[in-house]
């Protein structure tokens, strides 16, 4: 997994006047939550903002990232959980982090990518791909930056889901009849098809 740092500044005020004029200065608001609760056994959530440049850096990339986030000389290792957007402008509102511990496996979403030509591609289908994360639980160390699924022996009209992949040091998450990719039957290979059966009869 890639690493990435950021710089945050501690919050005190939460009110939704100080959300604004953080949001009005070209900052975003963000959370850490961990492991630590308070006496009533509620998580206890640490309130922080970054530049809007610098949390741009983090979302608009393809790679999952673990993040050094260091909030007024205090460091955190985290990993992006949930990030909110502007429903009409699309710019980032609010973003939440989880921290990480080296000895606590974590579930994260991973990029999918499809490896090797599918036989039913050959034979003129197509190859979908379902799904652009599936999640899994290992330590944050363990996580790769793509899961590649070799797609090499998969035929027209059939599917490979998140039950059939295996990888080592990974527990799949995401539930196992989840299609992950399929080869289509196009119009072409369909046509293909009936030209064939015909010149057989």
């Amino acid at each position: 997994m890639k690493q990435i740092s950021i710089n945050g500044t501690a919050r005190t005020d939460l009110g939704k006047k100080a959300t604004k004029e953080i949001r009005k200065n070209g900052n975003v608001p963000c959370v850490i939550y961990g492991e630590k609760k308070d006496e009533k056994g509620a998580p206890v959530a640490i309130h922080f903002s970054v530049s809007e440049k610098e949390i741009n850096k983090l979302i608009y990339t393809p790679h999952i990232y673990l993040v050094d986030i260091n909030i007024d000389g205090e460091d955190h290792k985290a990993v992006l959980k949930e990030v909110q957007f502007h429903p009409v402008k699309d710019n980032v509102l609010h973003v939440d982090f989880y921290e990480v511990h080296a000895e606590k496996p974590i579930v994260m979403g991973v990029p999918v990518q499809a490896k090797g030509l599918a036989e039913g591609v050959r034979a003129g289908g197509r190859l979908m791909m379902m799904v652009r994360k599936l999640n899994v639980r290992a330590l944050y160390d363990q996580i790769p930056e793509k899961l590649y699924v070799d797609v090499t022996s998969l035929h027209l009209g059939k599917t490979i889901k998140a039950g059939d992949l295996h990888y080592e040091g990974l527990e799949m998450v995401t539930p196992k009849e989840v299609i992950v990719c399929a080869v289509k039957m196009t119009r072409a290979a369909m046509g293909a098809a009936a030209a064939a059966a015909a010149a057989a009869e």
